[in-house]
């Protein structure tokens, strides 16, 4: 009977871990790392409806990095430049569509319409050299949120 049990408690927790949403592995380094490019709730325009699409920069290091010339851009060719800013080791900055006042971790693109495609687009970190540095990509089966790393 034991032996029984324990099958089913394993087979369970095999069904349980298949289950759940793949995630990418947490990458190392600077990196892009959640993207929410589906602004919750209409796409009305409004500042506060562009500001809830964003990206985030994830400096998974343990030092700061001058993200100055580094280039955010989507498939269109829309592209937002970090001005001087240092992300802290072991930081996020989170780079909004809209219009508001850049603070730590928060920076704004100062756009009046949406930049990220709801079905499918690309984001892509380029370094002050223009090569690409990290990207990210995602369809609707993505659901509003992607997880890049």
């Amino acid at each position: 009977m034991r032996i029984h049990v324990a099958a089913l408690a394993v087979a369970a927790g095999a069904l349980l871990v298949a289950a759940a949403p793949a995630q990418a592995a947490h990458q190392g380094g600077l990196h892009l790392g959640k993207i929410q490019y589906n602004s919750p709730g209409s796409d009305t325009r409004s500042n506060t409806s562009l500001n809830a699409e964003w990206v985030e920069i994830h400096n998974n290091t343990r030092s700061a990095i001058q993200l100055q010339n580094y280039k955010l851009k989507d498939n269109t060719g829309y592209t937002y430049t970090f001005g001087s800013y240092r992300i802290g080791a072991g930081k996020t900055v989170r780079v909004h569509t809209g219009k508001g006042t850049n603070v730590s971790g928060h920076r704004y693109w100062g756009r009046g319409s949406y930049v990220w495609n709801n079905t499918s687009d690309k984001a892509r970190l380029i370094r002050p050299s223009g090569a690409q540095h990290d990207s990210c990509s995602w369809t609707t089966s993505d659901n509003g949120t992607k997880y890049c790393h």
